[in-house]
């Protein structure tokens, strides 16, 4: 079954980026999208996002080249940004990032499509993901991630990585003293779900508990019906050194959570009313 991350027939995903192909419109449509969430996301994302962001002005003026990234990504913290077509296989996403190579899609979405698309482009990938890849503990959980996915890919078990990931690197909010604040790239590359996530009422927002996040099922249609929390960037690397077999034998025993689910155990920071997806629901009917 396709996961998140992949495209079952593309095998060698990494291509060149093309930067030069690019139109005029491509790159119109590329500073819409960074202006507005430049403006909207101060006081709602990570200060580790903002400073990583505010350290890659290679990035402000239209799509950029991933070699003139590369080179600030990688003087601070060895990463690099290569180019693919879209969606990749899992075990070639585990593998780059394995080896601190991230994979962004080198193509942008149209302007009829600003605020939705299901595929994620170079804005999702660049904006949403690279600059907390600035970060060096993050970029250190990220690399681990990438390790641990590629043995949990060769035991079949890799639905629960992705699991991870999502609620992670796509759709994590961090805990600070200032509040709940945004860390995932899903959240801070969408307008709507950047204010969904931390001002609506609907969507649970739970302390992060890996088993917990493994064993939940996520959304990839529409706004998330659960956030989990992260206490700081070091509870996720320390993830790195976790013994994940037995925690998985365990998962393998269990049926899976629905998004929505509050379990008495949980550490609820919000419990959400639901009222969204509710609603949602009501109207498909």
């Amino acid at each position: 079954m396709a996961t998140a991350h992949q495209r079952p027939d593309q095998s060698d995903p990494v291509i060149d980026q093309g930067w030069e192909h690019y139109t005029r419109a491509e790159h119109g449509v590329w500073r819409t999208l960074f202006e507005r969430q430049a403006k909207l996301l101060p006081g709602r994302a990570c200060r580790e996002y903002m400073d990583g962001l505010a350290r890659l002005d290679v990035a402000a003026d239209g799509i950029p080249d991933f070699r003139r990234l590369s080179d600030v990504l990688t003087k601070a913290t060895g990463w690099e940004v290569v180019a693919v077509p879209g969606l990749i296989p899992d075990r070639a996403f585990y593998q780059l990032l394995s080896e601190r190579k991230f994979p962004a899609g080198n193509f942008i979405r149209r302007a009829d499509q600003l605020d939705y698309l299901e595929e994620p482009d170079v804005f999702h990938d660049v904006f949403g993901h690279v600059p907390l890849l600035m970060d060096p503990v993050f970029a250190d959980y990220v690399q681990a991630y990438g390790a641990g996915g590629l043995r949990r890919e060769r035991e079949g078990r890799v639905h629960f990585m992705a699991r991870l990931y999502w609620y992670t690197v796509e759709f994590g909010l961090l805990n600070t003293p200032e509040g709940l604040r945004i860390c995932g790239a899903g959240i801070v590359s969408s307008k709507t779900e950047s204010v969904f996530s931390l001002e609506s009422p609907s969507p649970n927002r739970i302390g992060f508990d890996l088993a917990r996040v493994m064993q939940t099922h996520y959304r990839i249609d529409d706004f998330q019906e659960t956030y989990f929390v992260v206490d700081s960037f070091d509870q996720l690397f320390d993830l790195a050194t976790t013994d994940f077999t037995p925690i998985l034998q365990d998962l393998e025993r269990r049926s899976t959570l629905e998004p929505g689910t509050v379990l008495p155990t949980d550490r609820v920071f919000h419990r959400g009313s639901g009222a969204y997806h509710a609603e949602k629901k009501r109207s498909a009917a």
